[in-house]
């Protein structure tokens, strides 16, 4: 029996894709459902978010209900497989993203879908962000000459305890979206029609809650409003986005942003027995409120001037060592995206809980880094620890039908 070629990994999420496209030509859609019809989210679901355009959906929208950030190793073969995975995966995140009814197989084959959102995928507001490590850019596919510039391993800091075994990776995915299984529905889907092309490193799901008692900042195990102050939409191409020409970056790195992971266990059995005075001078915030231990309300301006040595929000404070609001530091800040996560209990009966804290930036030394840097040795060290995550490369957004995750950096 003459076996297949390595590149047949690929053959039923491409060949789909182009069956499709003749089912459009056809009077149907992507999809396989009537082309003037959109696929209309069915209660408690959200609405699709468009897949197609600059930058990829899932970066500048606040964090959503659920999400799952995987790393993946390529275990494709050569230039052309790794080309034919990035469509593969393109074609499947496009469909997840748009929504519609799976294809018929025939009664003999596996079903072209797992069902687990019924016989109709509805996108529930899935967006999946895709980045590349620093990994893939060795001598496997001959894109050495294409590194980004900033783009380079993870750096542990003196408070970390990194887990390597949960760090990197050549490609990272995160799927956020209204609910759980359609986040796992969408993992499945990708991780069926992608199967020889990459294989996952670790996988770690979170989630935001509710924002308790009123408002739209969500809270975190600490019990700490989490995420208040992001640069606004006005400076995220001066803050977040890749510019094209930026000085030392690939052309194909314009409109992508470097995507910073970090894994944060919180020891909150440890948090739960400080007082709350002392948990919030180590925050800078009240935690009933999110309010600067200054103000009196929670996006307040915290005029460090007026408070220059720390009475009334003390210069180690989170918040302050984060974001001195100075103008040396201005272009340092990050858009920070962080997610929950629980993991149960360790092997000692100990909570596992804590913060999938994920950041967009231009430039991981200038701003993560940096931000990083003067929050070593921080109190709040000693009630959380650092244990994964890793750097990669944003891609920049797909623009249309005829483009596809990562085209300007293969082709």
């Amino acid at each position: 029996m003459t076996q297949a070629p390595r590149r047949s990994f690929l053959k039923g999420a491409l060949t789909a894709g182009v069956g499709a496209a003749a089912a459009g030509a056809a009077g149907y859609s992507l999809h396989g459902t009537p082309a003037a019809a959109a696929v209309v989210p069915a209660a408690g679901f959200l609405p699709p978010v468009p897949f197609h355009g600059e930058h990829q959906a899932g970066i500048a929208p606040a964090s959503q209900n659920q999400t799952a950030v995987i790393s993946f190793t390529a275990t494709a073969e050569g230039r052309a497989e790794l080309t034919d995975l990035f469509r593969a995966l393109t074609s499947r995140a496009r469909f997840l993203a748009t929504g519609g009814t799976p294809p018929p197989v025939g009664i003999s084959a596996p079903p072209s879908d797992s069902g687990t959102l019924g016989p109709t995928v509805v996108p529930d507001g899935l967006t999946v962000t895709v980045g590349v490590g620093s990994t893939l850019f060795d001598d496997r596919y001959g894109l050495a000459g294409q590194l980004p510039a900033k783009l380079y391993p993870m750096q542990p800091f003196p408070n970390d305890d990194l887990d390597q075994a949960q760090c990197g990776g050549d490609i990272v995915l995160q799927l956020s979206a209204g609910s759980t299984d359609t986040v796992m529905h969408a993992l499945r889907d990708i991780a069926r029609n992608t199967r020889g092309g990459m294989q996952a490193n670790w996988r770690i799901d979170g989630f935001t809650s509710p924002a308790r008692p009123a408002g739209t900042v969500p809270r975190n195990t600490f019990g700490f409003m989490d995420g208040i102050s992001n640069p606004s939409p006005g400076e995220f191409d001066s803050l977040v986005w890749i510019q094209p020409g930026t000085r030392g970056e690939p052309s194909w790195t314009a409109g992508g942003s470097y995507f910073v992971v970090r894994l944060i266990r919180m020891l909150v059995e440890f948090w739960d027995r400080v007082d709350i005075g002392e948990q919030e001078d180590m925050i800078g915030r009240r935690r009933a409120s999110g309010y600067p231990l200054s103000e009196m309300s929670i996006y307040a301006d915290p005029q460090y001037d007026l408070d220059p040595d720390g009475t009334i929000i003390p210069q180690s404070a989170h918040m302050r060592l984060a974001n001195p609001r100075t103008p040396q530091t201005a272009d340092s800040r990050i858009l920070r995206r962080a997610y929950n996560y629980d993991r149960g209990i360790d092997e000692v009966g100990n909570l596992d809980v804590g913060l999938v804290f994920t950041c967009f930036q231009q430039d991981v030394q200038r701003q993560f880094e940096a931000v990083q840097t003067r929050l070593i040795n921080e109190p709040m060290v000693d009630y959380i620890s650092p244990f994964g995550g890793g750097y990669f490369l944003a891609l920049p957004g797909v623009q249309d039908s005829s483009d596809y995750y990562g085209r300007t950096l293969l082709e």
